[in-house]
Order: C-alpha cells, then sequence, then structure tokens
C-alpha cells in the first residue's frame, strides 16, 4: 500500500514539476513510533502486540488520522495512511496535518476487557506524541466511540480532563452530532456530485456496495434515501442482491443482530467476491484496500466507482478503469466526510460548545461539494484523472503552508 501512495504522489509532484529534493522532504514523515504492548488476558497469559503511530506533516495544523485494530496493521500501512491522512485534510481544507496509526491485534478473538487494557497500554505508551493541539486519533478498521471514550479516559488521567484528543467519541463523552455517520455521508455528497457530471439523477441508478459496516452502511442507507435501488450489498461474509432494491433498513437491523449480511431473507444469496464485478452502475468499495485489482478490473461493469475504502484500487487497475472512462472518485476524496466532521467535533470541543445536527450536515455538505469542485477544477485544468487531482491540491495546498512557514532555499510555485 505504501508503494501505491508513492506512486501516486510521484505523478502528481510530476505535475506540480517538483524537485527530487522537495519530494523527498514532502514524503518523509516527521516521526515514526512502534511500541511494545504485553498485556494480561483474561486468563492470565501475558499477550504480546505491537501499536505504532506515524505521523506525516504537521505544515496545516495538528496532526489527524485513525486508529486501526488489525492483525495485519504494520509500520508500512501506517505509514501509507498517514500520508493519504495529510493529502486528505488538505483537500477539505480542515487545519490538520495527517498521522495513522493502530496495533496489530484481531478485535474478534478478543474480549472487552482485553480490548480496554490494551488501549490504555497504547496511550500509556504514546501520551507524549497525541494531544488536542499535537495529534488526534480517531476510529477507523475495528475501532469505535467505545474505543475513543477509553483514549480519551486514559489520557485525561495524565493531562486533565481533554475531550479534544480524539475524535468520534460517545455523544454523552463530548463527540459530535453526525459524526457516525460522516463518511456515508460524504459519499453520498460526493455521488451526487459526480451524478451530476455524468447527467443521471437518483432514480436512474443501481448501486452496489462492498462492506457494510459504519463506512458501508450508512452510505447505502443515506443514498437509498436519495431515491437510488441498492441491488447487492457484500461483506466478509457472504452477499446479498434484490434486482428491485434492497430493504436497507432491514438489512442494517439484520447485521446489527447478526454480524454479517449473509443469510439475509430479503434477497438473494452470492460470493462475496462477485460484488466487485456486479451489473451495476455504480459500485462502492467500502471494505479494506486492493479490492479492485489487474486480476478483475477489466470485469467491472460500473462506470462510476466511489471509494468509500482507503486504496481499494490498485494503481495499475486505476490506469485501466480511467482508460475505459470510468469515473474513479478516489478515497482521499470521496471517504473525507469522517475527518471534516472529526474536525468539527475537535472544534466543538476546543470551544467548549454543542453544535446541532443540522449544522454539521449542512457545514459537511458544503464542505465535501467545495472540495468536489476543486479537485475537478484541476483534473480539468491538468488533464488529468480524479486522483491524480487530488494528489495534486493536496500537495499543493501542503506545500504552500509548509513554504509560508519556513525558508525554503529554492524557487518553487506550489
Amino acid at each position: 500500500m505504501l508503494e501505491d501512495s508513492h506512486y501516486y504522489f510521484q505523478k502528481a509532484a510530476d505535475v506540480l514539476k517538483l524537485s527530487e529534493r522537495l519530494r523527498e522532504i514532502i514524503w518523509t514523515p516527521i516521526r515514526t513510533v512502534k511500541v511494545d504492548l504485553v498485556i494480561d488476558d483474561d486468563d492470565g497469559e501475558l499477550q504480546h502486540y505491537q501499536g505504532f503511530r506515524v505521523q506525516h506533516n504537521k505544515a496545516r495544523g495538528p496532526m489527524k488520522g485513525g486508529l486501526r485494530y488489525h492483525p495485519a496493521m504494520d509500520e508500512d500501512h501506517a505509514a501509507a495512511l498517514a500520508n493519504l491522512m495529510t493529502w486528505k485534510t488538505a483537500i477539505v481544507d480542515v487545519p490538520f496535518g495527517g498521522a495513522k496509526g493502530g496495533i496489530n491485534c484481531d478485535p474478534s478473538a478478543m474480549s472487552d476487557n482485553e480490548l480496554n487494557k490494551l488501549t490504555r497500554r497504547f496511550v500509556e505508551q504514546m501520551k507524549e506524541i497525541i494531544g488536542p493541539t499535537i495529534d488526534i486519533p480517531a476510529p477507523d478498521v475495528n475501532t469505535n466511540a467505545k474505543v475513543m471514550g477509553w483514549i480519551m479516559d486514559e489520557y485525561s488521567k495524565y493531562e486533565g480532563f481533554s475531550p479534544g484528543v480524539v475524535t468520534g467519541k460517545p455523544l454523552d463523552l463530548f463527540g459530535s452530532e453526525g459524526r457516525d455517520e460522516a463518511t456515508g455521508r460524504g459519499i453520498m455528497i460526493v455521488l451526487d456530485e459526480a451524478l451530476k457530471s455524468r447527467g443521471k439523477s437518483w432514480n436512474d441508478i443501481r448501486v452496489a456496495v462492498q462492506g457494510f459496516g459504519n463506512v458501508g452502511s450508512n452510505a447505502a442507507r443515506l443514498i437509498d434515501e436519495q431515491g437510488a435501488n441498492i441491488i447487492a450489498v457484500a461483506d466478509h461474509l457472504g452477499g446479498v442482491s434484490n434486482d428491485d432494491g434492497l430493504d436497507i433498513d432491514s438489512l442494517i437491523s439484520w447485521v446489527a443482530e447478526h454480524r454479517t449480511v449473509k443469510g439475509f431473507p430479503g434477497g438473494v444469496a452470492f460470493d462475496n467476491t462477485e460484488i466487485i464485478t456486479w451489473n451495476a452502475d455504480v459500485l462502492i468499495p467500502a471494505a479494506l484496500e486492493n479490492a479492485i485489482t489487474e486480476n478483475n478490473v477489466s470485469e467491472v461493469k460500473a462506470d462510476i466507482i466511489i471509494e468509500g475504502a482507503n486504496g481499494p484500487t490498485t494503481p495499475a487497475a486505476h490506469e485501466a478503469l480511467v482508460k475505459r472512462g470510468v469515473l474513479v472518485v478516489p478515497d482521499i476524496l470521496a471517504n473525507a466526510g469522517g475527518v471534516t466532521v472529526s474536525y468539527f467535533e475537535w472544534a466543538q470541543n476546543i470551544q467548549q460548545f454543542r453544535w446541532k445536527k443540522d449544522r454539521v450536515d449542512e457545514e459537511l455538505t458544503h464542505r465535501m461539494r467545495e472540495a468536489y469542485a476543486a479537485v475537478r477544477d484541476v483534473a480539468e485544468k491538468e488533464n488529468i484523472d480524479m486522483r491524480i487531482a487530488a494528489f495534486v491540491l493536496g500537495i499543493r495546498r501542503v506545500g504552500r503552508a509548509a513554504t509560508s512557514r519556513i525558508h525554503v532555499p529554492e524557487e518553487v510555485d506550489f
């Protein structure tokens, strides 16, 4: 994944005509931290884990990025995702830099008590390098509001009352209205913009969604509310389809009880790997990375792809899609609704003032539409695809902030 991120960075740097020296400065993370975490499990046995935090860039403000709990979490994953966060926060024009981290654990095999211990040990080891004006974690894969509440509580033991140390917290712990659905709402908003660009309306489209966790389920619900038909949904255990449109509210209730879309009685079962090549107008990959690859890209039928996950499309697959005229709205734009409302939550915590949900939704809609328009304008001006345009916009904004703060001993025009 780090190689993919670097590939797009270099393509955008070519458009900006950056020197090798500037590329290395901008690409290199500020700090990479790896900690060993040892806890007693519920049986009294010692368990060893590793935690990671990569802090990439702080030119535009405190660093921001999620915490991922996953067995495959490692330093390269954190570095790649931290890099993407730097450009993502710049694209939606919120005053943050980029960071990312996590722990190489499997939450599905752990009790809440074990996860609580592990999370608090992680905070204990990382407390000097996170904070409301330093680096502000948020939920990511396999973490949620409950975990963020534990982080806030543990950090506050050392630094005093500090709700702004994390975002994505429970509402009762000074979280924000609208944060839980923010990434999904952002996907719906950019899809609306993409449909306009293709001369389509909500009633014209059939949508397939890969992944039905927080992002996929909220995106599906909100898109369904606009009048589109969600005809196929898949997760890690199975898939379900209905050519007349799935009942998304019923599917969400089913998943809440059964933890999977598999077995949902309101549709026809299918193998989850088929979702990427489903006969749909719009495909939303909202699971993990590398869902669309050179092995399956030739069978992709959607002509609009909205990337809900981070890195769901490999570079080779992306180029094949663009060559065929498929509109790919890249992850660093499409799923930026989460970090945007995280910014709103952080601002509320700093102000000690709560916004109503209508305001959150209105502000999110405004920023996502502005960000889409800005990326589209770069794409049209430079005659490049939306992904490279998003990188160009992000790097340009970060570069301008950085060169405004420090002396750069060479002429550069971002």
